[in-house]
């Protein structure tokens, strides 16, 4: 069965101004007309402030947003944003920002998930005095990326959110530091999206994968969502004899009736020697 989604009303979960990065993106790309739900706190799924701790996965909280999208609008379909930031998979030190945006149709039983990872700016850091808190800043991306303080520690609920420009900056250090029994403010990235061009960036590259999957049907059963959802190897080599280090296969499956297909890549170990641990040591 084939979706068509132009003019289609899809009803978006945000409180931080991501429909200026999801909507243009889906409605270029699928003809769709997004719609921001109105009036909720996404607060309660989760808060980068660390207030409200999210409950449950990265993805689960996606799947809960997308469906709340649903419930509270007059639309059969929902899309909602969730990020999440941890260190690098390389050498586990820089910040990595790992978003997902997943895209919920109650009327056909679909769901389809866009992702996106790279470096993130996601700094923290107990300062003292106004000078350390200005050298901190300059390495944080501010003002373009907005600053959070707490009093004493990164536990400490009494924060000071959105902070943009250098006098609210330096008022805030303030107000921070007298409240603080230790002498220490702490100072971190807010992670909300309009305060964070970087991972404004990565929620739009999120789109745009979420964009290519549901432009891209199942042979079968023409559903959209069919997707790579592994690699394989080719563990022969004809020239050297011994394993390759790239991937040959991709293994591509639709979610909807599991219809499976095996494609060679594009360049396979056969037809490259630069692959082989034997012809290129």
């Amino acid at each position: 069965m084939m979706i068509d989604y132009k003019k289609r009303k899809i009803s978006l979960l945000t409180n931080h101004g991501k429909e200026r990065i999801i909507a243009p993106v889906l409605e270029r790309t699928l003809g769709c007309q997004v719609e921001r739900l109105q009036d909720c706190d996404t607060n309660q799924f989760g808060s980068f402030d660390r207030l409200t701790p999210r409950a449950g996965t990265q993805l689960q909280t996606a799947r809960r947003k997308a469906q709340f999208a649903i419930d509270f609008s007059s639309h059969t379909a929902g899309i909602a944003s969730e990020g999440a930031f941890t260190v690098d998979p390389f050498s586990g030190f820089m910040p990595w920002n790992i978003e997902m945006v997943l895209f919920l149709d109650d009327l056909h039983g679909l769901e389809v998930v866009g992702t996106a990872q790279g470096s993130g700016m996601n700094l923290s850091k107990s300062v003292r005095d106004f000078d350390s808190l200005m050298e901190f800043a300059v390495d944080a991306g501010f003002p373009s990326h907005h600053l959070m303080l707490r009093s004493q520690n990164a536990s400490d609920p009494r924060v000071i959110k959105g902070i943009q420009d250098t006098d609210t900056l330096k008022s805030a250090f303030i107000h921070a530091l007298m409240e603080s029994s230790n002498g220490k403010v702490f100072v971190e990235n807010d992670l909300r999206a309009y305060c964070n061009p970087t991972r404004r960036l990565m929620i739009e590259q999120a789109t745009e994968d979420l964009s290519r999957k549901l432009l891209s049907l199942c042979p079968a059963c023409q559903m959209p969502g069919f997707w790579k959802i592994k690699s394989e190897p080719d563990l022969t080599f004809s020239a050297g004899n011994s394993p390759a280090r790239e991937f040959a296969y991709e293994i591509w499956q639709c979610q909807h009736c599991q219809c499976t297909n095996r494609q060679a890549t594009s360049q396979t170990p056969e037809t490259d020697s630069r692959v082989c641990d034997n012809s290129n040591p």
